[in-house]
């Protein structure tokens, strides 16, 4: 089976789509399935190019077993190539994306996280950068959750 390859993204890459690499990273490696994988994240913008994650973010992360090692980048037209799947983190960043896709077969690479989640009410993964610590906490959760369920329909799809 050749390797499957994701990009997760958001505005900055310093939150929530460096939180989503770690995480799936990590689920994948407890499934035995690290050699399946290439998991990476960006950012719409390039505010904070290669900068580590926010300090926040870290902590808490680091608080549920989490390291966050990846430098922030921005999204680049030669990640439609390189990447199966494109996640946003909310309909801004799919909407960037869709308009940074140069093709329809690079725009069907395009996906919201919210669309793996258990809970239908949430339908983005909000950003955490002007709030307080639950909104990390949240990130998280939701992050959890939508990588999970994101691995379990990859799966379903290859049987």
């Amino acid at each position: 089976m050749r390797k499957k390859s994701i990009l997760f993204v958001c505005l900055g890459n310093i939150c929530r789509s460096p939180m989503a690499e770690a995480i799936m990273k990590k689920i994948i490696d407890n499934n035995n399935l690290s050699g399946s994988f290439t998991i990476d994240s960006a950012g719409i913008q390039n505010y904070h190019q290669g900068q580590m994650p926010d300090q926040r973010m870290q902590q808490h992360a680091f608080a549920r077993g989490y390291l966050l090692n990846h430098h922030a980048r921005q999204v680049t037209s030669l990640d439609f190539e390189a990447f199966d799947l494109i996640i946003g983190m909310d309909d801004s960043n799919i909407n960037s994306l869709e308009q940074k896709a140069s093709t329809l077969e690079d725009k069907q690479k395009i996906r919201r996280i919210a669309d793996f989640f258990t809970n239908k009410e949430i339908d983005h993964v909000p950003d955490p950068y002007y709030g307080g610590a639950q909104g990390f906490d949240l990130v998280i959760d939701l992050l959890e959750n939508g990588c999970n369920n994101l691995l379990k329909s990859l799966h379903e799809e290859t049987e």
